[in-house]
């Protein structure tokens, strides 16, 4: 289906996966927005909910946990000038080798609505490990070795957390696929179609397909402009063969 057709047949809800401002390293803002301005861009689409998930705190442009106060607080102010969207607020925690597999401990959990996971170029010498792989030709030997520890990884972070949504699973990181889409549907883990990244490719969303998980569209915005955009995704889940009714974001247009 033409992404036309895609625009007159099919809209978005929700958006659960956004960066602002507060996704930083120093003086430089990874997001380019602010709560605001990502909660203004939803309404302007049309969502009905919309969520600010900054980086978990490990990675080079992490969220620091001191300011989810004051994210709360810019939360509640755009909830006063957009009441008709419900507005939460989650994290994009990193799967790291932690006891419980993240960067967020389990106490710090009930700071946040939800949590989502996935794997970012975090400072330690596994993930420049895979960023060395995934980028540049290396031997079968150390693709296969990274890809069970990071398959490892993210089987530890989905059984032992509640995690929402595997952000882009695939993305920045060899995977066993197989083994994770099963972990996702032993958890009722949401298999993030994300429409920034190149991963998972249509052929990696035939295997999960192939389990009984439920997908979800996520814009990964890192501008406000961005936010709600989900065309393309659902163009890459129809060419997968992904029913729409799997899709938890996503509904149709009547009429």
């Amino acid at each position: 289906m033409d992404l036309e057709n895609i625009k007159k047949k099919f809209r978005i809800t929700g958006d659960y996966h956004t960066h602002t401002i507060y996704s930083r390293v120093g003086p430089y803002f990874h997001g380019k927005g602010t709560v605001l301005e990502n909660v203004a861009a939803a309404f302007a689409k049309g969502l009905k909910e919309v969520a600010i998930t900054d980086h978990g705190p490990s990675d080079f442009y992490g969220l620091s946990l001191k300011n989810v106060p004051q994210i709360r607080k810019e939360i509640a102010a755009a909830a006063k000038r957009f009441p008709r969207i419900r507005i939460m607020l989650g994290v994009e925690a990193d799967i790291v080798d932690t006891p419980n597999g993240l960067d967020v401990s389990e106490a710090d959990f009930k700071l946040f609505d939800f949590v989502n996971a996935g794997y970012h170029y975090v400072p330690n010498c596994h993930m420049i490990s895979n960023w060395l792989a995934f980028r540049f030709p290396c031997p079968d030997s150390v693709k296969e070795r990274l890809r069970k520890q990071n398959t490892d990884r993210i089987v530890r972070a989905l059984t032992g957390n509640n995690i929402r949504i595997l952000t882009h699973p695939g993305d920045k990181a060899y995977i066993d696929t197989h083994t994770v889409a099963r972990t996702c549907e032993e958890t009722d883990t949401l298999v993030e179609i994300n429409a920034r990244h190149r991963h998972p490719n249509c052929e990696e969303l035939k295997i999960y397909a192939g389990y009984d998980v439920k997908f979800i569209i996520s814009s990964d915005a890192h501008r406000p402009e961005k936010v709600g955009r989900y065309v393309k995704s659902m163009q890459l889940a129809l060419s997968a063969g992904i029913d729409p009714d799997r899709i938890v974001n996503i509904e149709e247009i009547s009429g």
